[in-house]
């Protein structure tokens, strides 16, 4: 019963939120939900918001490290939708407006960056040695990492980043990193 009744809540309130200047709200710019969506033409009713940034053509250099063991290719899914502005090739807005801090562009090699788009899962932490098992392990967040922050089973830019900010956390993480609690939330050193 209570799930429905959040999912119930969400179909009520979203519209609102979206169209509502909301301060602090995913990017620094105030605006609304059409920053990142646009509303779907083919859609018989108007509550259905797609993607406003293209992902197509565009591909990455993946992280890469001697340590690593899992298995990273091209970003898909959520990470590539985060991407597509923090990549610093199109993060434009319908009106043209263009305005992501230096700090906040990633550009297309991420090498340097965490691995996003692969599975992490019980095999990888017992392979890697440095990870917990994230079947086992509590999020900090009221289930086990897998339940709370991985996408299907992979580790994506949402298992970290509260992309809306409702946590209300600096950088849009989804709890405080503050003395390394959210990277140690998966890794073990």
């Amino acid at each position: 019963m209570e799930k429905k009744v959040k999912i119930l809540l969400l179909f009520l309130y979203l519209p609102m939120l979206c169209t509502a200047q909301m301060e602090g709200f995913h990017s620094n710019l105030k605006k609304n939900c059409k920053f990142c969506h646009v509303e779907d033409s083919n859609s018989s009713t108007n509550f259905n918001l797609v993607w406003q940034q293209s992902t197509k053509n565009i591909f990455y250099t993946p992280y890469k490290s001697s340590t690593l063991d899992a298995d990273v290719s091209q970003p898909v899914g959520s990470s590539k939708l985060c991407l597509s502005c923090h990549d610093g090739i199109l993060a434009f807005d319908n009106s043209g407006f263009h305005r992501l801090e230096p700090n906040q562009i990633l550009g297309t090699d991420l090498t340097d960056s965490h691995p996003v788009s692969f599975r992490y899962d019980s095999f990888l932490a017992m392979k890697d040695r440095g990870l917990f098992d994230p079947v086992t392990t509590p999020s900090g967040l009221g289930g086990t990492i897998d339940s709370d922050m991985l996408v299907n089973g992979n580790l994506e830019c949402i298992s970290c980043h509260d992309i809306h900010g409702f946590s209300n956390v600096d950088k849009y993480l989804i709890k405080s990193n503050r003395k390394s609690r959210l990277c140690l939330t998966c890794h073990n050193k």
